[in-house]
């Protein structure tokens, strides 16, 4: 089954996800990013989710996750039951 290590932002709006999607654009970290901003206790580790397989996320992170969108590039916003999540796949395995 295949595996990802990745990182995301949780934020409750749309307008605040793009916000910080410039500003990861612009340079700033994603880390000190999620520090300060996402919603998801997640967030105290730099947004770090660790290790994970394929169908252990909703529905709608997971088709992010395990698409082509490349390795170390942040997402488009992602709209799931708990708000809007930035993206980030450090890794793909399997």
């Amino acid at each position: 089954m295949p595996q990802a290590v990745a990182s995301h932002i949780l934020v409750p709006t749309e307008a605040e996800a793009n916000d910080l999607k410039q500003r990861c654009a612009a340079g700033e970290d994603f880390a000190d990013l999620a520090k300060a901003h996402s919603g998801c206790p997640s967030g105290k580790q730099g947004g770090s989710l660790g290790q994970f397989s394929q169908g252990q996320m909703v529905p709608e992170f997971d088709a992010v996750i395990f698409s082509d969108l490349p390795l170390g590039e942040v997402s488009e916003p992602v709209k799931t039951q708990f708000g809007y999540h930035l993206i980030k796949v450090e890794q793909r395995m399997g």
